[in-house]
């Protein structure tokens, strides 16, 4: 079980070859930082028996008091309670920390009232949230916010 960088080693077809007006920009971005690979941008998670799981952009990260953190990380944990179906992570600007992170999330199939009577309130729900992303990531990374949501907004293509 490992996680990193998805990194691609031989051309395919169709694969970008410039950033039009802009050749440098495209060696810096895709090529310079693994050299002799082209890195996509994405993280990924590969298991024990070799399957990859792709876990996000590597590129949305937050700043809090100095600790780099991908908004994928943080998502993907927080995915895995059984109270949450889906989550976005966002860093906002912090006095103190420089940024800070709020997590917004779907519950599992459960509407508000029905979280009560499985005894979730968002509180005790953001406790556990807390506790988990303190137990699988760090401490810092622990959100200072995490709000129960009806929809999270989606791009184009989801």
């Amino acid at each position: 079980d490992v996680s990193g960088a998805l990194c691609i080693s031989q051309a395919w077809p169709g694969m970008a070859r410039t950033i039009y007006n802009d050749h440098k920009r495209f060696l810096e971005t895709y090529l310079t930082p693994y050299p002799g690979f082209f890195f996509t941008g994405d993280g990924v998670y590969r298991t024990s028996e070799g399957y990859y799981q792709l876990i996000g952009r590597l590129d949305d990260i937050i700043n809090i008091s100095g600790h780099r953190l991908g908004t994928a990380e943080v998502e993907d944990v927080v995915n895995h309670h059984v109270a949450v179906a889906e989550s976005a992570v966002i860093g906002y600007p912090h006095e103190i920390k420089g940024e800070g992170k709020m997590i917004s999330f779907l519950p599992r199939n459960i509407s508000p009232g029905a979280m009560a009577l499985h005894g979730y309130t968002q509180e005790t729900l953001a406790a556990e949230l807390r506790e988990l992303i303190s137990k699988k990531i760090a401490k810092y990374a622990a959100p200072d916010y995490v709000q129960v949501t009806h929809r999270l907004p989606k791009t184009r293509s989801g």
